[in-house]
């Protein structure tokens, strides 16, 4: 059979079974994996476990892996010819709470008529039980078309993503030979605002600091000590206002250091999405850009650190009024980092920065919250322009390939560990309210995703 019908098979066949498919969506969505929560470390392992199931059904040699938190779910195809493709997906689901603001119970999945479309209303829908679940059931109508799996495939489900990953890396280091590949697959994401497919080839790195600031051994009497005595908020405060200059620019000595301009691809494709960056504010009720001069408002979000100041406190804050100079302040901050840059010497070169603004009858001490670097994509790899043929052809529109303003740490992961870059693509949309209450994921996500990876495993093989 000639292979562009059989692809077209495949994908009639995906139309004909989805009401099945949407049938075992359904039953994963009813089990409450939350990772979080130590009360449903049995939930976790019973989804890894009907995880596992479904794939051994499918021929997978598939195994539920312990790890000193929850399980990690692997699974392989038989070996073939071709280097093989590392599909990444986490099937643990954010808490509930508040659970008075949902609609239904968020565990009991329904499939419901909404003046956009058909909508699969539950958590997990869109992360990422939903989004695993495409590529389970490409696979799935790959094998009833083909007689046989596609070659080296291996499906790596993480049950601990939503609870910052603690297991992944040692995992990784652990089994680096039976994972590597030549490229992976990340579901975790989602298409453009405009309902565009993309393949998001760069994220952004993460660097978290708490800053906390003590003078005098009580607060003080504002009227008695005031302007005598170091306030340490207005120490704090002077201190942070100094990160930025006016033109939106970072101070810190080095900091651009690795940040790299985009190419002239990238900003052509950018440029081509028609991005408006007043109407993006005008969702959250803002209407006037800020940030560094000069830049266009994607490559602000995608392609340029950002120091951002997360929370503040100090003095009294309760009701009415108290002229205090408070004993202490606190400060969290964030950095999102891009390129190369190296988040250990700007937690560095920040710490150095804030104690030259500190009094030396001040103290100033630092609690680190966490760093990782950028991570961007070669799309030179042929396997970019081939995946994005494939989506193009599916959703007939040209797919775009887009950065992200977040961090997803395990494309990084997968660079630093396993030595291999990833093409991060899935099919959620702005609304899917991830992580909220009404979690939901579009039914044409869901089947033009399983369709989707369809083609791109084909294009692949």
């Amino acid at each position: 059979m000639h292979e562009t019908s059989r692809i077209e098979e495949i994908v009639s066949t995906l139309d004909a079974t989805l009401p099945q498919a949407l049938d075992r969506l359904c039953a994963f969505l009813r089990i409450p994996s939350i990772s979080t929560d130590p009360a449903h470390r049995g939930d976790v392992r019973r989804a890894a476990e009907w995880l596992c199931a479904e794939l051994a059904g499918l021929g997978f040699a598939a195994a539920v892996r312990d790890t000193p938190g929850h399980p990690m779910v692997v699974a392989h195809s038989p070996k073939g010819a071709r280097r093989p493709v590392l599909f990444y997906g986490h099937y643990d689901v954010q808490p509930v709470d508040p659970l008075e603001l949902w609609d239904r119970p968020p565990f009991d999945p329904e499939i419901q008529d909404t003046p956009q479309g058909r909508v699969i209303r539950a958590r997990g829908a869109a992360d990422d039980k939903g989004q695993l679940m495409t590529f389970v059931e490409a696979v799935r109508a790959w094998k009833a078309i083909h007689g046989a799996l596609p070659s080296d495939l291996i499906l790596l489900f993480e049950g601990e993503e939503e609870s910052g990953s603690p297991s992944l890396r040692p995992f990784l280091r652990e089994n680096a030979d039976e994972l590597r590949a030549g490229i992976a697959l990340i579901c975790d994401t989602g298409l453009y605002a405009d309902g565009r497919p993309a393949i998001t080839t760069q994220l952004r790195g993460l660097l978290g600091e708490e800053i906390t600031v003590r003078a005098a051994d009580r607060d003080l009497h504002s009227g008695s000590f005031g302007g005598l005595a170091a306030n340490p908020i207005q120490v704090l405060v002077n201190a942070l206002a100094t990160v930025k200059d006016d033109s939106g620019r970072i101070t810190l000595p080095g900091f651009y250091d690795g940040v790299e301009e985009l190419s002239d691809q990238l900003r052509a494709d950018w440029e081509s999405l028609g991005f408006d960056a007043g109407d993006f504010l005008s969702s959250v009720g803002l209407k006037h850009p800020v940030g560094e001069r000069g830049r266009m408002a994607l490559e602000m979000v995608w392609n340029r650190p950002t120091f951002e100041i997360n929370g503040i406190t100090g003095g009294y804050t309760g009701e009415g009024f108290k002229t205090v100079l408070p004993a202490e302040a606190r400060a969290k901050v964030s950095f999102r980092l891009t390129g190369t840059q190296d988040p250990q010497a700007i937690r560095e070169a920040f710490r150095a920065h804030v104690r030259a603004a500190t009094p030396e009858d001040c103290d100033v001490t630092f609690q680190d919250h966490g760093a990782s670097p950028a991570s961007r994509m070669d799309i030179s790899e042929p396997a970019f322009t081939v995946a994005r043929n494939a989506l193009s052809q599916e959703w007939g529109r040209e797919a775009a390939y887009i950065g992200a303003g977040g961090s997803i740490p395990v494309a990084g992961d997968f660079q630093e560990i396993l030595g291999m870059d990833s093409m991060l693509i899935g099919f959620g949309r702005d609304d899917d309210r991830i992580h909220s209450p009404n979690e939901k994921y579009d039914v044409e996500s869901f089947a033009k995703g399983a369709r989707s990876w369809a083609r791109i495993l084909a294009a692949l093989d």
